[in-house]
């Protein structure tokens, strides 16, 4: 049941495909979780040009890698959120950002993330991991005061804007593995529950594991894993380091930028924080999942060419197969 180790390029983007590959392939990593901009996935491209998914598959077959996901986050943000402003202008492609009306640009992220479904099926992957954006995150302090009614029609947002999405995706074959994530319609357990509820649990929409965004929030990820165990689609491994105990330090960080001390927490790479890794390996064995564990590679204070290297080591030595059979079948007396 071995499962592949890939390396997640969204914090590569910068550098060219190519030599992506060529990086991780030197580290010992299995494959790529790929991300869709950059240079790395082009999804208009792959629909329109004949040679693109093969030129793509090439790469990867000459640097022995494989691919078992792509990751749309960026666009996928934009699909819900509320507002559309600078930010999204800054990290969606031109074509999605289009005129800049929001609902234009909501329903052309859409468009897009529906695309992406296609594009993972011509490439011959299953899952696609993003985000899906919120139109209620800004409610998230609670005050000025907030009404019930509003946080249910944010729900209903979510739901009218991406059932439509899902349809395609199982026409296609493909799932949607939602990154359970602050600034996202699920970003905690019970957010989590009530977004299943609100598409009726369709099975087109689950869910990419990542336990950096529960520790600062102080939420058990291995609790997470067992009790959502049927929609755990994708895992991403980040690590988080608090630094909460000094009275000073602050949950929310202080609008300080990522690295500062003053900050109550971190990204750090995958083995330097709090993730209780050893038991959520574990877990993943416990649930049967046999899909691949993707490095997603975050750390201010550490040069991500050692950082990436020095990762896909600690999660191979922690990533072990369960038992074939049970360690107490010697005890038997059956003959």
């Amino acid at each position: 049941m071995t499962r592949p180790i890939t390396l997640f390029t969204g914090q590569w983007a910068d550098l060219p495909f190519e030599e992506v590959c060529r990086l991780a392939a030197s580290w010992g990593y299995d494959g790529l979780e790929i991300a869709c901009w950059g240079d790395h996935f082009e999804v208009d491209r792959a629909l329109a040009e004949p040679d693109y998914i093969a030129g793509r598959r090439e790469i990867l077959e000459r640097h022995g890698l494989g691919v078992w996901a792509i990751s749309n986050h960026l666009v996928g943000q934009a699909v819900c959120d509320d507002p559309i402003d600078d930010r999204h202008r800054d990290m969606i492609p031109a074509s999605v950002w289009g005129d800049g009306d929001p609902e234009g640009v909501r329903k052309r992220a859409a468009d897009r993330i529906a695309d992406t479904a296609r594009a993972a099926a011509a490439l011959g992957v299953d899952t696609v991991v993003g985000f899906t954006g919120s139109a209620i995150w800004k409610y998230v302090a609670m005050f000025p005061p907030v009404s019930e009614a509003t946080i249910d029609a944010g729900y209903a947002d979510f739901a009218d804007r991406w059932n439509p999405i899902l349809d395609v995706y199982d026409e296609m074959g493909v799932r949607f593995a939602h990154e359970v994530h602050p600034s996202e319609i699920a970003y905690d357990y019970w957010s989590t529950v009530r977004t299943l509820e609100a598409i009726e649990h369709r099975p087109a929409f689950g869910l990419n594991w990542d336990p950096s965004h529960m520790i600062w929030q102080d939420l058990d990820p291995v609790g997470f894993l067992w009790d959502f165990r049927d929609r755990i689609y994708h895992v991403d491994c980040k690590d988080t380091r608090r630094r909460m105990s000094n009275g000073r330090n602050g949950r929310l960080s202080s609008h300080l930028p990522w690295g500062d001390p003053r900050r109550g927490w971190d990204f750090v790479s995958t083995g330097h924080g709090d993730v209780p890794w050893e038991d959520s390996f574990r877990t993943l064995n416990a649930i049967g999942y046999t899909r691949p564990i993707s490095i997603e590679w975050e750390d201010a204070g550490m040069d991500r060419l050692v950082g990436a290297a020095e990762a896909v080591g600690f999660v191979r030595s922690l990533a072990f197969d369960p038992p074939a059979t049970a360690f107490d079948a010697a005890f038997s007396t059956d003959r």
